[in-house]
């Protein structure tokens, strides 16, 4: 969203800080950009220098300082520093060009962010809900400083992208999902409530770390753990009825489980399992239109049958089952490899997210397999053949050449999504991946990557990652008022997607994108969020609504990074 002057004619708001009590407040604190007027009423004077800047100054200013520092890591440092101390000057800088700014603040430098965050943290933001604080979640979360809260985003720091358990190291995630609902989806980092749970680590050096942050403390797990979540979504819901909960980077066997028990109560969802799901068909509906099968003819195989992996076949199949296909025959189009091999039925530790698209047990009686216990990758590659493949594993170089070979001679354009991050863990890099299919596959990736330059011409590597969907559904709880998050909605989303891909009517198709460009990430959340507003009221959880109060509130929710005047409360 862009950036704006505080001469723009907004109404004053009204403050009850002064002095170095406004200043250390992040979403009110001005800097040096509070005016004469504003000094005298909040007792400034003495605090600040006496040049008066302008928010375009600061940006300046602060756009140079990060151009000067050595790596992308370091500037996702600084500008955390600048988060904590003025969110508006750091909204301003990201704003300026989110192309260059998101990989900056969040993949792929969130992973490292993550593994040294007990290092780089040096301010208090948002809530540490440690498993000691069991008893009293409620009275921690009843500080008057929350009462405009609308989205929270929670972690137990359990899986970490593809770096796994970080503890209480995982704050960075909800930090950033949540800069990302604000530079997006335009949400007022005001309404907006990072929490970690919290609940121990079995990360070893962690524990060994003498800087960790964290509880040190053996990860809860089973009944204790259940009951302390129970504890932390009862005071939710009693604190904030109209709350958007959104789970993140929760351990595999964890999040399905809470997602399921809590998703008919409350408006909750797992974005690690429903927006990856949402942003994965958004962009599938797109490349059927740049040459791939279509869905009625889809078989997919998934490459790690997690939480994300499972979400992915479930949104998915139920896409497929929108269009006219039986369940069963849906479902019947996955094959999902997990650390067991091919899942089917039978297998010990199948789970309840697997079950669903386990094949049957003897489906490989007539393959040439070296393991029948274990059908690995490569082998049900060959006997599938199929049309679509799909990274959820965070083992880098995973598919190489001969597992690629399958997909490579079919008459359709085959679809590779290599989705795992950090960028170290993909599961192969879009070079390997054109040059093995001859230039046919359509790709994308959960991180950034440069175009690749293939037969003389550039080939846009798209990046399948959530941010084309979550701050999208969260616009739409606040401008909605949206009590439950469905499937129906996050097919709504994938669908809205699908309809900006550059793809679309493009002369030539191999070399047009399928999703927008990260710079029209905004006008993506819009379209999102209309969609999903629109099937929440035919699904009965938002309220009616004409299409132009439906944009009223829309435009009402979108908050931009500019400074408001300020008068005093009470007056």
């Amino acid at each position: 969203m862009p950036a704006s002057t505080q001469s723009s004619p907004v109404p004053p708001r009204k403050i009850g800080l002064n002095g170095r009590d406004l200043l250390e407040c992040p979403v009110l604190n001005k800097d040096n950009a509070f005016d004469a007027r504003e000094r005298d009423l909040f007792g400034l004077h003495g605090l600040l220098p006496h040049h008066v800047a302008t928010l375009e100054q600061q940006v300046a200013r602060a756009t140079r300082r990060l151009a000067a520092l050595p790596d992308n890591f370091s500037r996702h440092v600084a500008l955390r520093e600048i988060q904590d101390r003025n969110e508006t000057l750091f909204h301003a800088i990201v704003a300026q060009s989110l192309d260059e700014y998101l990989p900056i603040i969040y993949t792929p430098c969130i992973g490292r962010a993550c593994q040294q965050f007990s290092q780089i943290w040096t301010r208090p933001r948002g809530v540490f809900l440690s498993y000691e604080d069991r008893g009293r979640i409620a009275e921690i979360l009843s500080d008057a400083r929350w009462d405009d809260v609308r989205i929270i985003v929670a972690s137990d720091g359990g899986s970490i992208l593809g770096i796994g358990d970080q503890g209480a190291n995982g704050m960075g995630i909800p930090i950033g999902k949540l800069a990302l609902y604000t530079a997006c989806g335009g949400l007022d980092p005001a309404c907006a409530l990072p929490v970690l749970l919290d609940v121990g680590t079995d990360n070893e050096a962690l524990l060994r770390d003498p800087d960790y942050i964290g509880w040190r403390h053996r990860r809860v797990r089973g009944a204790e753990y259940d009951a302390f979540i129970a504890e932390f979504v009862a005071a939710v819901e009693a604190r904030w009825p109209r709350i958007a909960l959104h789970w993140e980077d929760l351990a595999g066997e964890d999040a399905l489980r809470i997602l399921d028990l809590y998703r008919g109560r409350m408006c909750t969802y797992n974005d690690d399992i429903q927006g990856t799901a949402g942003v994965t068909a958004g962009a599938l509906l797109a490349a059927i239109r740049a040459g791939a099968a279509p869905l009625a003819q889809q078989r997919i195989v998934i490459f790690g049958a997690g939480g994300a992996g499972c979400g992915i076949a479930d949104l998915l199949s139920r896409m497929m089952v929108a269009e006219g296909m039986d369940v069963q025959e849906a479902r019947g189009r996955f094959f999902m490899i997990d650390v067991g091999g091919l899942v089917r039925h039978g297998m010990a530790g199948i789970t309840q997210g697997q079950e669903p698209f386990a094949q049957p047990h003897d489906i490989a009686a007539t393959w040439t397999v070296r393991d029948p216990a274990h059908v690995s990758l490569s082998e049900v590659m060959a006997h599938v053949q199929p049309t679509m493949l799909i990274g959820t594993s965070g083992q880098g170089g995973a598919f190489t050449r001969e597992i690629i070979a399958p997909m490579a001679q079919r008459p359709q354009r085959p679809v590779i999504f290599a989705l795992s991050n950090p960028t170290a863990n993909i599961e192969a890099t879009p070079a390997d991946l054109l040059e093995w299919t001859d230039g046919r596959a359509i790709i994308g990736t959960g991180g950034p990557f440069a175009p690749v330059v293939f037969g003389g011409r550039e080939r846009p590597v798209d990046q399948i990652n959530n941010s084309y969907v979550f701050p999208g559904v969260g616009l739409a709880v606040v401008a909605g008022g949206i009590t439950r998050m469905t499937d129906g909605m996050f097919l709504a989303a994938a669908r809205a997607l699908a309809e900006l891909s550059p793809a679309a009517g493009a002369r030539d198709v191999a070399s047009a994108a399928l999703l927008p460009p990260v710079s029209d990430l905004p006008r993506a959340a819009i379209a999102v969020a209309r969609a999903v507003i629109r099937r929440g009221q035919a699904e009965g959880v938002a309220p009616p609504a004409t299409p132009e109060a439906i944009e009223d509130a829309l435009e009402q929710a979108i908050w931009t990074a500019r400074y408001r005047p300020y008068a005093k409360a009470g007056n």
